[in-house]
């Protein structure tokens, strides 16, 4: 499990290892110094090598503290450095005022001021506004970075924690943004580093363990509550420490990454009369194929047997491209209504070509059935006029896996705040966007896209990230959602509880995305799992 934090989770993660007097301030800004410098040796070696320049831009918090700990090493390792504050030294905070202060036996700090252009150079720190911005970077220093790569194309960019300007907790710019290609994090990712534009604007992501003996827990917030609340505050932080173990059965803060390995063993057992029965309802002729594409990703997943629910006047086009999947007519409600007499169908997936209309009218009789249930694309879009309906049907073992667009139609309050231009911090994420609208649905939602998040009614959340060493672009191809429905429902079928389900299709979707490369369509999607299978095996 990759845990995810936010900045108050790791500021409550900091606070509580320093009150316990495990380990200093002073430590952990020495520590992560070292981790940056070991980080940009270690991603660039010939830069080990040689003697070239560095300019560090420190801001006036306890991120430009590491940065002046990184001038001090790549000074010591024979570097040119050449160190600029935004803000006053008199103000900085204790921790970040010492290492100032070692910085200045060794070398000058001069003033960001308003208009700065950076010096040219060879390596580029960028220490200036770390996970706790809350409102947009001044003028003084956001044109240097906006105009970064123009200026000097040439040269290597290195952020600290995150890019100065973006939300670390929603992947946002909050105004101008920095752009960088290593940010070095520390003790754990924040969730800015998937979210939105946090994956172009990071770069690449390393995390650094900075020895916090405090570690992640699953619930961080009686820890923040402490730490926000003076009142509150224990006396030690193994009172903090406690009182966070004490919760973490109750809670469910933390978001993780999407890694289903753990239940690999799972995928791989049982035989067709143990791993279900599933139904794929089909729309019209013509627009049968999102169905087709949605059964084959179920049976290749390792649904038992799977079923298309075809209307009469549809049945010789289905039939004519499929033959593991097997056909039943379904026409309207009465005939759903009859085939779901049959208990051995134990998962459904509504939505894909299904049409509009179609779906309006057995959408509720699916879900009066209260199988488990995947509704998309169609599914969704029926409710767009009324979606309380559509909320009022389901129950707790359904999934809803919408777009941003079906998004938008079904939780329109909740998409308006997401789609909002942040001004402060930390600015609404997709991660805050898809809990709210798991919790209103009261089961689980999967919202596509490269940071997929999927969110559990009872706060749980995953993102499946299709960046860095994940990137599959070319995954957006038509259909490819229809697919991820199918693999869904599969695991639905085979006993996955909706929410393992939901991160485990989307999991191996990237990963058979992955595995095919450029020129993707949908229809390989399904042909790639037996290679991910066996790859995963060994």
């Amino acid at each position: 499990m990759t845990e995810l934090l936010t900045a108050a989770q790791m500021r409550a993660i900091e606070q509580a290892a320093i009150a316990s007097d495990q380990v200093t301030g002073l430590e952990l800004m020495e520590r992560a110094g070292q981790g940056v410098v070991e980080a940009i040796f270690e991603e660039w070696p010939e830069l080990a090598k040689t003697s070239g320049k560095a300019v560090v831009l420190c801001g006036p918090g306890n991120n430009g503290g590491d940065g002046f700990v990184v001038a001090r090493l790549l000074k010591q390792w024979g570097w040119e450095v050449e160190v600029f504050l935004f803000g006053d030294p008199e103000k900085l905070p204790p921790d970040a005022r010492t290492n100032y202060e070692r910085w200045c036996q060794l070398g000058a700090v001069a003033p960001v001021r308003e208009g700065f252009w950076l010096p040219n150079c060879d390596l580029h720190i960028d220490a200036l506004f770390g996970t706790g911005l809350t409102r947009p970077i001044p003028k003084s220093v956001s044109y240097s970075l906006s105009y970064l790569h123009k200026r000097h194309p040439h040269f290597v960019a290195v952020a600290v924690d995150v890019p100065s300007g973006l939300c670390s907790d929603s992947g946002q710019p909050l105004g101008v943004s920095g752009k960088a290609d290593l940010t070095v994090s520390f003790h754990r990712s924040k969730l800015g580093h998937y979210l939105s534009d946090g994956s172009e604007r990071s770069g690449k992501v390393v995390v650094k363990d900075i020895g916090l003996p405090v570690k992640a827990f699953p619930t961080f917030a009686d820890v923040v509550g402490y730490v926000n609340d003076p009142e509150r505050k224990p006396q030690t932080g193994e009172e903090i420490r406690e009182e966070a173990e004490k919760s973490a059965a109750e809670d469910r803060a933390v978001v993780t990454l999407a890694n289903p390995l753990n239940r690999f063993d799972k995928l791989l057992g049982g035989n067709k009369y143990t791993n279900g029965h599933a139904l794929i309802l089909s729309g019209n002729p013509g627009k049968t194929g999102a169905a087709r594409l949605a059964a084959r990703g179920a049976l290749r997943i390792g649904a038992g047997l799977v079923t298309l629910g075809v209307p009469p006047n549809a049945q010789t086009e289905v039939s004519a491209q499929v033959t593991a999947i097997m056909l039943r007519q379904v026409e309207g409600s009465d005939a759903l209504s009859a085939v779901l007499q049959d208990e051995r169908l134990n998962a459904l997936c509504l939505g894909p070509g299904l049409g509009v209309e179609r779906a309006r009218e057995l959408v509720p009789v699916a879900l009066e059935a209260g199988r488990a249930t995947v509704l998309d694309a169609d599914a969704l879009t029926a409710f767009a006029d009324n979606p309380a309906e559509l909320f009022a049907q389901l129950h707790e073992n359904c999934v809803l896996t919408p777009h941003g667009g079906e998004f938008a139609r079904l939780f329109p309050d909740i998409s308006e705040k997401l789609v909002a231009t942040p001004t402060i911090g930390p600015a609404y994420s997709k991660v805050d966007a898809t809990r709210e609208a798991a919790a209103r649905a009261g089961c689980v939602i999967l919202f596509k896209g490269p940071d997929t998040v999927i969110a559990a009614q009872d706060g749980r959340c995953v993102i499946n990230s299709a960046h860095y060493d994940r990137a599959a672009p070319w995954l957006a191809t038509a259909g490819s959602g229809d697919v991820l429905a199918g693999f869904i429902t599969g695991l639905l079928a085979r006993g996955f509880a909706p929410m393992q389900a939901a991160e485990t299709g989307a999991w191996l979707h990237v990963e058979c995305a992955r595995l095919f490369g450029p020129g993707l369509i949908a229809e390989d999607i399904p042909e790639q799992l037996p290679e991910v299978f066996k790859q995963l095996s060994t």
